[in-house]
């Protein structure tokens, strides 16, 4: 039951093309998972090898590449993978096809200082990730307390090291961050109009008046975004809508408001050969601005065209380029950590349970986990994480996560953590238990049950 009022802006809008964007609101949605590149089997290869749909490898019978995502699959509507283990193990995430898109926008590079200020439930945070490969920082920030949790929960079953999960307004991380980050990602909250044949409460909360409302929360979070890109820095504006004034019409606002933005091209030879160029016709606005004219280098992405839902992005760069004192700066913010001699328990810990390379234990801890360049250690009261040196003193912001949960420093011990467990490489590991995905034992174990293990004493 679509609201009437948007069937009517969308046959003012789509002319001719209306009758097949209404019938492909009819039809089945796709579905698709990313196979995770960050898990690791003891003889060094990741999930995405394993699974991926070569003979002999294919997880499931009926994977089909979607075309614009690395390591991105179709999977049959028949297939449940989110009951799989693979999925409590972190071996996939379950996203939308077009949701796929704007994470690969940004070229992310490992070392980079990444932002995703919208980032919950996970997926395009996770996706970024697996760009970065465990070097440089990931922030996720998520404004809802519930839905930030949730986020924190997927960032550990993906095995991730090297994010900073917040839940903060995006004003108070404009604080904190100043022209700091090399990439932004801002998938902002709004009308969901794109995903109305898969989720019927985007229907029922649709109205023009909350179109209105969508419009100016873009505007304040973009506002705040473009004040923590550094000089040369990328942006990514996202939504999963077709309203042109949260798309083209968002555009314009931003780039009025900020002379030291500018659109890029995008290379739309992914999403095949039909047309999903952004509409100037459609800014609401006089296009004088040379910056405003490139409206259609932006991406739209319609159901009626590809495999996915709706969806729009639009690439920023700021205006310049990082100084070496920017970088100074930057530097001058790192986190110094723990010092190895205060962390007893946590050594006798790696000793007795987890087979690592030797030297200092912070840089043989970080080969054990996947984790590459500066990191420390640091406390949250007796929790102990692994962070990325370009973690900041976070007094001030509320952090749910920071880095890699190590596990807690108990009276004379130290009690691993389970995203530990889901970080480690079982080469790293001196006691595994293997079981069978599809055994009893498993489901037994997923269910909270416990299991007969007749071998020797330890951690496994």
């Amino acid at each position: 039951m679509l609201p009437e009022a948007f069937l009517e802006n969308m046959r003012r809008l789509l002319g001719a093309e209306y009758d097949a964007f209404f019938e492909a609101l009819g039809h089945e949605p796709r579905r698709a998972l990313r196979l995770n590149r960050l898990k690791r089997q003891s003889d060094g290869r990741n999930a995405a090898d394993i699974f991926s749909p070569a003979p002999g490898k294919a997880a499931f019978a009926r994977l089909e590449k979607v075309p614009w995502a690395e390591d991105g699959y179709y999977y049959d509507s028949s297939d449940q993978p989110g009951r799989h283990p693979l999925h409590h193990a972190g071996a996939y995430y379950i996203q939308e096809p077009s949701a796929m898109a704007p994470a690969g926008l940004l070229d992310v590079k490992p070392g980079d200082r990444v932002l995703d200020l919208c980032a919950a439930p996970g997926g395009k945070s996770t996706q970024l990730a697996a760009k970065l490969n465990g070097s440089g920082l990931l922030v996720c920030n998520e404004i809802n307390p519930a839905r930030a949790a949730v986020l924190s929960q997927n960032i550990e079953r993906m095995g991730i090291c090297n994010a900073l999960v917040t839940n903060e307004q995006p004003e108070r991380l404009a604080l904190f961050f100043p022209g700091y980050f090399d990439r932004v990602l801002v998938d902002a909250p709004c009308s969901g109009e794109g995903m109305f044949r898969k989720n019927d409460c985007a229907c029922e909360e649709w109205s023009p008046e909350n179109v209105a409302l969508c419009c100016q929360r873009q505007d304040h979070i973009l506002d705040q975004a473009a004040e923590m890109l550094c000089p040369g820095g990328l942006l990514v504006y996202s939504t999963c809508t077709f309203s042109p004034s949260e798309n083209e019409g968002s555009v314009v606002r931003f780039l009025k408001r900020h002379e030291d933005f500018s659109l890029k091209p995008i290379d739309f030879s992914p999403f095949g050969n039909v047309s999903c160029t952004g509409r100037t016709d459609w800014c609401g606005e006089a296009c004088d601005d040379p910056r405003l004219s490139c409206l259609e280098s932006t991406l739209r992405l319609w159901p009626h065209m590809i495999q996915g839902e709706g969806h729009f992005a639009a690439l920023f760069q700021k205006e310049g380029g990082k100084t070496a004192t920017d970088e100074k700066s930057a530097r001058s913010r790192e986190i110094t950590g723990l010092r190895e001699k205060d962390l007893r328990d946590l050594k006798d810990f790696c000793s007795e349970n987890l087979l690592l390379s030797g030297g200092a234990l912070s840089q043989s801890l970080q080969e054990a986990v996947g984790a590459y360049g500066n990191f420390g250690f640091v406390n949250f009261g007796d929790n102990l994480y692994l962070a990325p040196a370009a973690f900041l003193n976070p007094k001030g912001i509320r952090v749910l996560r920071a880095g890699l949960h190590l596990g807690q420093q108990k009276k004379n011990r130290f009690e691993p953590s389970h995203a530990l467990a889901l970080a480690l490489s079982p080469a790293h590991a001196s006691h595994i238990w293997d079981m069978d995905s599809s055994g009893t034992e498993t489901a037994a174990y997923l269910n909270g049950q416990t299991f007969p293990a007749a071998k020797e004493n330890g951690w496994y």
